[in-house]
């Protein structure tokens, strides 16, 4: 029977950042991962964006984690030679009515402590971006793009380094609370049955967390940790390097996520989106269809006045776990050690969504000081 310390489901960028945040002490940790590579599915298929924490409601752990994750991971992405850069977001209203939505945004953001937040007017974006359209609009300085690839690989072989062992190509089936710890069930890529028991437990598995949870018979519905997937789907703009920095529209009342946006890499390249599509069915799919470019358009021509239909070109796209469904308030991060459940050292990581890639190495913490 193999023996850890701590077993983490799931490496994600989330796994694996609380792989390299529990490995640093001594612990002996196990990251265990169904796909052939770390952070193949919601990490990576997303805007890549550093977020400066602007939407959320202030005290939530959302603000909370992302404000203080914008400056540190900041820092490892200067430390560990992953690439980042603060290209700065404008939200722009396009029409004067928009306007009274900018002040909302701006008194939350400046609520939440967003740093260089500001109101700027049409000739300031104009300066910025002379091709895109706005009559007023927000700036956040702070705001970035990382290459999220190069930062998983960091993650990972920090956590190597220090002692964590990655079980890629291993399914998590099952596990029970046994004494002093629990007893967990994996297949292994030979279709072999391996027994292990951890004295802790972290259930980092994304899309699947609520399910995971269930396998240690927590009511994951009366509990709130049932998640619904959203699909969003991103559109390329074969015009690289004509905007160089985040445009985002304002969000529009009763639309499920923040519009139809600008994203730019850093090698240039321009995308929109993501948009919301509601799954009724838990399946993996990913693909884009041509027929959907007319809604991206209609989205960005409001502010992208040179915009044609005949320069978008389907590319990815990501599903994320959502604990509301459409029409319910946004939810917060769920992040709950179970001892209250009789499940003392197991960690449900529920929710994470949007800002889980900034908020990567404050979330660890919080399972550290959780574990701790």
């Amino acid at each position: 029977m193999l023996h850890f310390d701590t077993v983490i489901i799931g490496a994600g960028l989330l796994g694996l950042g609380v792989a390299q945040r529990l490995s640093r002490e001594g612990r002996r940790v196990l990251v265990v991962e169904a796909r052939e590579r770390p952070a193949q599915v919601t990490s990576s298929r997303n805007s890549g964006v550093l977020h400066a924490a602007i939407y959320y409601p202030q005290g939530s752990l959302k603000a909370r984690l992302c404000l203080r994750g914008n400056v540190s991971l900041g820092q490892w992405c200067a430390d560990h030679d992953v690439g980042m850069r603060r290209v700065g977001k404008l939200i722009v209203a396009t029409a004067p009515e928009e306007e009274g939505a900018l002040e909302r945004l701006l008194t939350q953001g400046r609520a939440n402590g967003v740093p260089g937040f500001e109101a700027v007017d049409g000739a300031f974006v104009k300066r910025l971006e002379p091709e895109v359209r706005a009559s007023a609009a927000l700036w956040s300085p702070s705001t970035g793009i990382i290459d999220v690839h190069a930062l998983a690989q960091s993650l990972s072989e920090v956590a190597v380094d220090q002692g964590a062992t990655l079980a890629l190509r291993h399914r998590f089936v099952g596990g029970a609370r046994v004494d002093h710890g629990y007893r967990l069930r994996l297949i292994d890529p030979q279709a072999e049955v391996i027994e292990l028991e951890c004295r802790e437990v972290v259930n980092a598995a994304g899309l699947h967390a609520d399910t995971v949870a269930e396998t240690f018979e927590l009511d994951v519905d009366a509990l709130g940790y049932r998640q619904h997937w959203v699909k969003g789907r991103y559109f390329r703009v074969n015009a690289p390097g004509r905007v160089k920095h985040l445009v985002y529209p304002v969000p529009l009342p009763g639309l499920a996520g923040l519009g139809v946006h600008v994203t730019v890499g850093l090698t240039g390249e321009v995308k929109l989106g993501p948009d919301v599509e509601v799954l009724g069915q838990r399946v993996e799919d990913y693909g884009v269809p041509e027929a959907a470019a007319e809604s991206f358009y209609a989205g960005a021509v409001r502010y992208l006045p040179w915009l044609t239909r005949e320069l978008l070109a389907p590319d990815q796209a990501g599903i994320r776990p959502k604990l509301s469904q459409p029409g319910q308030p946004a939810r917060d991060f769920v992040i709950a050690e179970e001892s209250a459940r009789g499940l003392p050292g197991l960690i449900t990581l529920a929710g994470m969504e949007s800002p889980g890639l900034t908020a990567t190495l404050e979330i660890a913490d919080e399972v550290h000081a959780l574990l701790a």
